[in-house]
């Protein structure tokens, strides 16, 4: 019974945990180039309830069967699949096509990666993004401060006025999953993170939407929803069967 208090209990934490990841998917649902975070859960091991008779002994006791106890959201893993492309016509507006992320420096100074391709300019002429985050170039900052109209190749090299100013920094990583995020729609590399060439492109004049689906998530809160009512019923009901063996142990020593 104090398994089941347990392992109710453990599976309530864990649909509390998809619940805030579900909620964050959907609160994201039209943040350019967001890609959706999944909760990984894992089972505790298995205990094997054992028996000493029948010729098994101490070292090496029969096992009866495995009681499982419970599962716990290990981690956080985020669906880099693409989202669709919008056209918005937008100079400073671009995507990749493909895997791979604009290199950019943070606020801390540190080098940090997005797929939101949403860029403005700074007052001194620096492509930054919405955030302020300055984006990289293969040679620094990418600075627009002449005249003239400005086109963005396939290939992430930025022209004005027929001019090249520079080419954006394009990351990409053998295991993408290794990536964290850190807010702002950024993330940082870890030690786990490989870089390779980048294979993608680059298309102007759209943006990545968001790789949720709100149907999905939604889908995906009912059912947790309905799991964690269903472990409250247990918890509610063991307690109550403890509560009544408690007053009748009590009656009998009284």
């Amino acid at each position: 019974m104090i398994r089941g208090l347990y392992t109710s209990a453990l599976g309530m934490t864990a649909q509390m945990k998809r619940m805030d990841i579900i909620s964050n998917n959907i609160a994201n649902t039209d943040t350019t180039g967001f890609k959706r975070d999944i909760g990984v859960t894992r089972s505790f091991s298995e205990e094997l309830m054992k028996r000493i008779d029948g010729g098994a002994t101490a070292a090496s006791p029969r096992a009866l069967s495995g009681v499982s106890l419970g599962v716990f959201v290990d981690d956080v893993a985020t669906d880099f699949s693409q989202g669709a492309a919008r056209v918005t016509g937008g100079t400073l507006d671009m995507s990749i096509s493909g895997d791979g992320f604009f290199a950019v420096r943070a606020a801390d100074g540190a080098e940090r990666y997005t797929r939101d391709g949403s860029f403005t300019l700074a007052a001194d002429g620096a492509l930054v993004t919405e955030d302020g985050a300055f984006v990289l170039g293969d040679g620094g900052l990418i600075r627009l401060n002449g005249t003239g109209d400005i086109t963005v190749g396939s290939d992430g090299s930025i022209y004005q006025g027929g001019a090249a100013v520079g080419r954006l920094r394009l990351a990409s990583f053998a295991n993408p999953e290794s990536l964290r995020k850190i807010g702002g729609n950024l993330y940082r590399a870890t030690d786990e993170s490989v870089p390779v060439a980048f294979t993608g492109s680059v298309a102007p004049g759209t943006l990545e939407l968001s790789n949720v689906s709100a149907v999905r998530e939604m889908v995906d809160m009912i059912a947790v929803s309905r799991l964690y009512d269903a472990n409250q019923k247990i918890l509610t009901m063991i307690d109550s069967t403890m509560e009544l063996a408690a007053s009748r142990i009590a009656s009998r020593v009284s």
